[in-house]
C-alpha cells in the first residue's frame, strides 16, 4: 500500500466543462494509507442534511486551490461528512499549502467502496461501510463520502458514483 496515493483519474474526459466523468475502476475495495496528507477543510451549512451553500463554498475553495497550484493533476478527492443536520465538513486533498483556507493533515488507514445511486442513499452506504470495515477485521472510525460529481454532471453522465471512505482502526 503506497502512502498518500489515490487511484489515477482521467481528468481530460470532461464533456460538461464542470466535473470530469468519473470512472470507478480502481476505487472499490481499495486500501488507502495517509500520512500527514494535506487537505483543505471547509464547512457548509445544511437544513436537515440538505446542503444550503455547498456550491459557493466548493467554488471558493476550488479557486483558492487552483490559484495556489495545489490541485493534483492526476485526480481529486473531497471527503465529506455531516457533523449535524445543520453542518457538514469537507476535506479537499491538495498537494501543498492553500493560502486563505484552513489546512489540515490526515493520517490513517482507510477502506473504500463504490456506490451508485441518489444521494438520499448515503445513510445506507454509511452502514455498508461499517459492515465492510468489520469484514476486514477492523472497526470503522470516521466515515466520509466522496461525491465524485455534482448533481448536474451526474445527470449529464447518467451515473452518480459515490465513494464511501471509512477510516479503519
Amino acid at each position: 500500500m503506497e502512502t498518500n496515493c489515490l487511484p489515477k483519474m482521467d481528468m481530460s474526459d470532461n464533456t460538461t466543462g464542470c466535473c470530469p466523468r468519473f470512472k470507478p475502476q480502481g476505487w472499490d475495495g481499495r486500501h488507502l494509507h495517509f500520512e500527514n496528507k494535506p487537505f483543505v477543510r471547509a464547512k457548509t451549512r445544511s437544513l436537515l442534511h440538505i446542503p444550503l451553500n455547498m456550491g459557493t463554498v466548493f467554488a471558493r475553495v476550488q479557486k483558492h486551490i487552483e490559484d495556489a497550484g495545489a490541485q493534483d493533476p492526476e485526480g481529486y478527492l473531497v471527503l465529506s461528512r455531516d457533523l449535524s443536520q445543520s453542518e457538514a465538513e469537507h476535506f479537499f486533498a491538495v498537494t501543498g499549502r492553500v493560502p486563505g483556507e484552513e489546512m489540515r493533515e490526515i493520517t490513517g488507514d482507510f477502506l473504500t467502496r463504490v456506490f451508485e445511486g441518489p444521494y438520499r442513499r448515503a445513510r445506507d452506504w454509511m452502514h455498508d461501510m461499517e459492515v465492510a470495515a468489520e469484514a476486514a477485521g477492523k472497526t470503522a472510525g470516521r466515515i466520509f463520502m466522496f461525491y465524485t460529481t455534482c448533481p448536474r454532471c451526474a445527470r449529464a453522465y447518467g451515473k452518480n458514483y459515490v465513494i464511501g471512505v471509512a477510516e479503519v482502526i
